[in-house]
């Protein structure tokens, strides 16, 4: 016989609430009762719940994911262990946690062997052999351990386990067991265990995955990208993935959820339903972090120079380097106002070209040796020619997030013009050059609260 289990079965019971001298306070045994005539086995873990309409439905889908991740930031390191001898089998660390297993499975053995024997945990609590879960404390996490037919699964957690999560530990361990029964088998003749796929099994099984770095598909296709425009959450999280991405070759799915609430102000389990609808069609992809560490490692070079190009002018200075090759001590004051001459001028050309970085670098070296010299005229003139360029990109960069904020919002895509439209208003309020009364912050801040309540 092959037994089934399924999740989260939807059933239509055929009558409507009008008609039946039953609803609601008999639904529950009378459904009950129409799964066992269907061959299906109900225990006391069977939980129903009424749906009124999609939205319902919707909210549900929602609160479910949310509470998985919960439950995966919860974990810290997973144990598989053999129930039998209490050897490990497989061991997977979550968030990074530096665990022993080795002594942490012999440590649990230890005191199961000790619980069963006495009927007494170390920590005082009641432990029987048919209990569904067995908890301790070890060092600072607290142990959630559960019992299948030949493996006992521990789970090293912050905080005490949901219900979800052992609806979750139950349902996979009943599937690990029976899916890799040929390699427990051997393992109980020879000792010899073979894990290969165990750990891409339980990743998946317990959604690990929500905290994996993440990254963006290399290319969408132009269904995907047709639905994603026409869901602005959806839409709003690739762009705001996409300039994360800019500085990093990854991003994490916490970040992005509060960069969204930022911006716009729904419950974090609506922003994070859509962001695993992105990650269940391959949009967002998880990526483990040997993957992204080696990634960085490839990709240093290149990542440096895609910084520079967004670095902001104001954080460029003259390294060690740039002053040797000055050769200040084999100048004097003639040399020395020769050199800035060259520099100023050099600086202006690069400004009228709009390469604003190379322009800044000139302007400096020029400050620097103007300081080194004392030359308090060129330090007072140069000084005026960074502050009036660096007001100068910032007005570009004002007009720039301006005009995408309006743009984006008369298309209707209302999250990413809020988050231009903040952009420009952290330079109105951050940057000296404009006036904490200016009508434009006033005017940007009316705008995002209109369009909070369109959303």
């Amino acid at each position: 016989m092959v037994y089934f289990e399924l999740n989260r079965l939807g059933f239509n019971c055929g009558t409507s609430k009008g008609k039946c001298q039953k609803y609601p306070k008999y639904c529950m045994s009378c459904l009950k009762k129409k799964l066992k005539e269907l061959s299906f086995e109900v225990d006391s873990n069977f939980k129903v719940f009424e749906l009124d309409s999609y939205e319902r439905h919707l909210q549900l889908e929602r609160e479910i994911i949310w509470q998985k991740f919960l439950d995966v930031l919860n974990i810290r390191h997973i144990l598989l262990i053999d129930k039998e001898s209490g050897l490990k089998l497989l061991s997977y660390s979550v968030l990074g946690a530096e665990i022993d297993a080795d002594l942490l499975s012999g440590f649990i053995q230890a005191n199961i062997t000790f619980s069963e024997s006495e009927k007494v945990s170390l920590n005082g609590s009641k432990y029987a052999k048919n209990s569904q879960f067995y908890e301790l404390q070890y060092q600072n996490f607290n142990i959630l351990l559960k019992d299948g037919k030949f493996i006992r699964i521990c789970l090293i957690l912050d905080e005490q386990a949901s219900d979800y999560m052992r609806t979750d530990v139950l349902q996979f361990l009943r599937e690990y067991e029976e899916l890799f029964n040929k390699e427990i088998t051997t393992f109980k003749k020879s000792g010899s265990f073979n894990a290969e796929n165990m750990t891409e099994y339980l990743v998946d099984a317990l959604k690990i995955t929500l905290v994996f770095p993440m990254s963006l598909a290399n290319s969408i296709s132009p269904n995907d990208l047709e639905k994603i425009n026409e869901n602005q959450i959806q839409k709003a999280i690739v762009s705001l993935a996409k300039e994360f991405l800019v500085s990093k070759s990854f991003f994490f799915i916490n970040t992005l959820l509060n960069r969204v609430k930022k911006i716009v102000n729904l419950d974090p389990s609506i922003i994070l339903y859509e962001i695993y609808q992105l990650i269940e069609n391959g949009i967002i992809i998880p990526s483990n972090l040997e993957t992204v560490a080696s990634d960085i490692e490839l990709k240093q070079e290149a990542k440096s120079e895609k910084m520079t190009k967004y670095k902001s002018i104001s954080s460029i200075i003259i390294d060690n380097s740039q002053i040797e090759e000055l050769h200040i001590e084999e100048m004097n004051e003639g040399s020395a106002r020769n050199l800035i001459k060259k520099a100023v001028k050099k600086g202006k050309n690069a400004e009228k070209t709009l390469a604003y970085q190379v322009a800044a670098k000139e302007f400096k070296k020029a400050l620097f040796l103007a300081r080194e010299f004392n030359l308090k005229t060129d330090i007072s003139k140069i000084s005026q020619i960074l502050l009036d360029l660096e007001n100068k990109e910032k007005q570009l960069e004002l007009e720039f997030v301006m005009k995408a904020g309006d743009n984006a919002e008369k298309n209707g895509d209302y999250i990413n013009s809020i988050n231009n439209y903040q952009k420009a208003l952290k330079i109105l309020e951050g940057f000296l050059i404009f006036n904490i009364s200016d009508s434009r912050i006033k005017k940007l801040k009316k705008k995002i609260i209109k369009m909070r309540a369109e959303i």
